[in-house]
């Protein structure tokens, strides 16, 4: 009987094709077994006509791990399987060894080395002649002295090869031991090899990656740079010097630390993305562009830091992009041909508002329910992510880049934006978008004589969309807040020059109305934190105060409302609430996280004190409306903007704001010192959020933004 040997290394994408082989091949009295480096339950393929063996998975899993480190799939599967125990037994008594893919290829050549009667094959046609020749007595023969002798060498070279090459990684794990990196010596050395004469670029740049990360992780920051620096001048070709700058850079991100290297790796993709322009390579020279962007804005130096790079002094941090030709490309202001219209007459107003995804729709309940009910206003509610074309449009950030490093000409993804966007434009007067990445559609293009209206958030400021937004084709910039202004003024150079749009300040709508509830006396004693799910958020500094607070009465409890732990996202906003969890233990029984709420007016009638623990907001909802049901707001004077003219003490009454635990504390204390005390203070400052911020007093300025008559308030 004919013994076939079938190696898949991915699940097959013509299942019929590989059952009707394998039942013909039993039908011809060949006996078929087929070994499968992946799990079975990701296939529906008719197995009866073979003896299926799946890989363990646990046990290829730690093979490959330890065995191929970054070997490429097809050697990963040979060093993965070649002790297996099966396998070797199959492969021994095969006749007939066939590769079923790529992957499988090397797998089935090294173990035609060891079998070497038997035929070895890629593919289902040629194993199926294969059969056809043993049984017509055509087959060939290949087991001759010479060739095993040749075969044995060979496969002993490789071995030997391969056990140099671990005992040489091993030894090369030792002398980057953490002791040795923390060492002048040892950091010294592994500074000279990298920057070794005649090293391939290739062998220098793997090299350097990862003395890069164990200087690092040996808290060699300095010397980190050091050897990069070596390495990278020692490197002929550039692709290879910016590739290596940026896994460097990548890695770190992922690590959650600001790069040691980002404003080398920044200015060597831009530096990169110029010779590419000047070559009219608008294509590659985006993707560099669109590398060094995502380095730039990436959340971990811009969120889930104390401070942000940006803020501190966003002239040396945007060097790098303002000083490259590709940089000035993607910034540069292609103005309208035609100013905004004015108001119409004799009609009702049709307003467009234009937002990325339902993520905004608490800030834009209220202005949308106005204006679908104002008699003078035509409404239209456009979302990017309920259209899958519009939505495909939102996700092709690189597309954008290259259309404006192309000079803001006409492409082919331009085109399709505007064939989408230009009814809408033509129907409305006024189009009001809600977010970054809609105001980069919109923008793209010359939007006619509509007006265009953008409101900005604090986190569309820290991100690559808000690059992106043409400035000179928006009519009225809108913030929340007098310090996210500062905060934009800092972040978008489109701001510091050329045409500017009307600057507005205006509150985000919101309904507070509906969190003036009745409180039972037990709330006097409750802290909350809402959005309590993020490093910015800073929870630990609202523990600091309940432990203040519980020194002095054990009645005070601290309410955390988020996503919780197992939700987090973002390498430090992980390190950070394994923190968080660890400062909660001994507090286990006066903390409650509540980490699904769908009614938040009425989780806050339970709650007597609403903190804004916070190391950054735009304007803080959730403390705005924890102040309108009547508990008594305290804000940290929130670190992120201290060096901007504007913040939480010019956005809040004085005496809400603190600088510190032991500040909020002593308010706290003092402000929950008896149930009369809590509730006229609780009331006071309702009374201030309802006149200031809630949606009936807010209106007004919309209204005139959007040039709309007046309208019952109530409306």
């Amino acid at each position: 009987m004919i013994e076939m040997l079938i190696i898949a290394g991915a699940a097959p994408r013509q299942e019929a094709v590989l059952s009707e082989a394998l039942a013909r091949f039993r039908a011809q009295g060949v006996r078929v077994r087929l070994v499968c480096a992946f799990p079975l339950e990701l296939t529906s393929l008719d197995t009866s006509s073979a003896e299926v063996y799946a890989l363990p998975k646990a046990e290829a899993k730690a093979r490959v791990k330890r065995l191929a480190g970054g070997a490429e799939p097809s050697r990963a599967l040979w060093l993965g399987i070649r002790r297996d125990r099966v396998v070797r037994g199959w492969a021994r008594s095969a006749d007939i060894l066939v590769s079923l893919d790529a992957v499988s290829v090397h797998t089935v050549w090294e173990l035609a080395q060891r079998n070497l009667r038997a035929d070895a094959c890629q593919g289902l046609g040629p194993a199926g002649r294969a059969v056809q020749a043993r049984l017509d007595g055509r087959a060939r023969r290949r087991g001759t002295v010479g060739a095993a002798t040749s075969a044995r060498a060979g496969i002993v070279v490789r071995e030997t090869r391969q056990r140099a090459a671990a005992a040489a990684k091993r030894s090369v794990r030792a002398t980057m031991a953490p002791a040795v990196m923390r060492s002048a010596p040892g950091a010294r050395f592994w500074r000279t090899v990298v920057a070794a004469p005649a090293l391939p670029d290739r062998v220098r740049g793997g090299l350097a990656y990862q003395v890069h990360l164990r200087l690092l992780n040996a808290d060699r920051a300095d010397q980190a740079v050091a050897a990069s620096a070596a390495a990278v001048r020692r490197m002929h070709d550039r692709r290879a010097r910016v590739d290596l700058l940026t896994r460097e850079a990548k890695k770190e991100l992922g690590m959650g630390l600001i790069p040691v290297c980002l404003r080398e790796t920044v200015t060597a993709q831009l530096t990169l993305a110029d010779e590419l322009l000047a070559k009219k390579n608008a294509h590659k020279a985006a993707q560099a562009v669109h590398q060094a962007l995502q380095l730039l804005y990436h959340r971990v130096p811009q969120l889930e830091q104390s401070g942000s790079p940006l803020v501190a002094d966003a002239d040396a941090y945007l060097a790098p992009l303002l000083g490259s030709t590709a940089g000035q490309a993607l910034l540069r202001q292609r103005g309208r041909a035609v100013p905004a219209a004015p108001t119409p007459t004799g009609r009702p107003r049709r307003l467009l508002v234009l937002t990325r995804d339902a993520s905004r729709d608490h800030y834009l309940h209220q202005l949308r329910q106005r204006y679908e009910l104002a008699p003078d206003v035509e409404l239209r509610y456009v979302r990017l992510d309920d259209d899958p074309v519009s939505d495909k449009f939102a996700r092709e950030r690189g597309a954008v880049v290259e259309h404006l490093l192309a000079g803001g000409a006409a492409t082919p993804f331009s085109k399709r934006v505007l064939a989408w966007l230009q009814p809408h434009l033509d129907w409305a007067d006024t189009v009001f978008v809600d977010s970054c990445t809609a105001g980069a559609l919109v923008t793209l293009n010359d939007p006619g004589d509509t007006r265009i209206v953008l409101r900005l958030h604090n986190f569309d400021l820290t991100g690559i969309w808000a690059q992106l937004i043409d400035l000179s084709r928006v009519d009225d910039l809108v913030y929340v807040s007098d310090h996210l202004r500062d905060l934009a003024h800092a972040a978008l150079p489109q701001l510091r020059a050329g045409r500017r749009p009307a600057e507005h300040v205006l509150p985000p709508g919101l309904d507070l109305r509906a969190h003036a509830l009745p409180k039972p006396p037990e709330a006097r004693f409750t802290l909350a934190v809402v959005g309590a799910d993020t490093a910015a958020k800073d929870a630990r500094w609202a523990v600091a105060v309940l432990r203040l607070l519980r020194a002095e009465d054990r009645r005070y409890r601290l309410l955390l409302v988020g996503d919780g732990p197992d939700s987090v996202t973002g390498t430090n906003n992980k390190r950070y609430q394994a923190e968080l969890v660890n400062d909660l233990a001994e507090l286990a029984s006066a903390v409650t996280y509540l980490d699904e709420v769908t009614d938040v007016a009425q989780v806050l009638t339970g709650v007597g004190v609403i903190l804004s623990s916070s190391t950054r907001e735009a304007f803080h909802c959730a403390l705005v409306e924890g102040a309108a049901s009547g508990a008594v707001p305290v804000v940290r004077d929130w670190p992120f903007l201290a060096d901007l003219p504007h913040g939480p003490r010019t956005l809040f009454p004085a005496e809400w704001v603190v600088a510190t635990p032991d500040d909020a504390a002593k308010r706290i204390l003092t402000a929950t010192s008896s149930d009369d005390t809590w509730r006229a203070d609780g009331a006071a400052a309702s009374a201030h959020a309802l006149s200031t911020w809630d949606w009936t007093v807010v209106h007004r300025g919309y209204d005139e933004l959007f040039g709309v008559p007046a309208i019952d308030p109530a409306g």
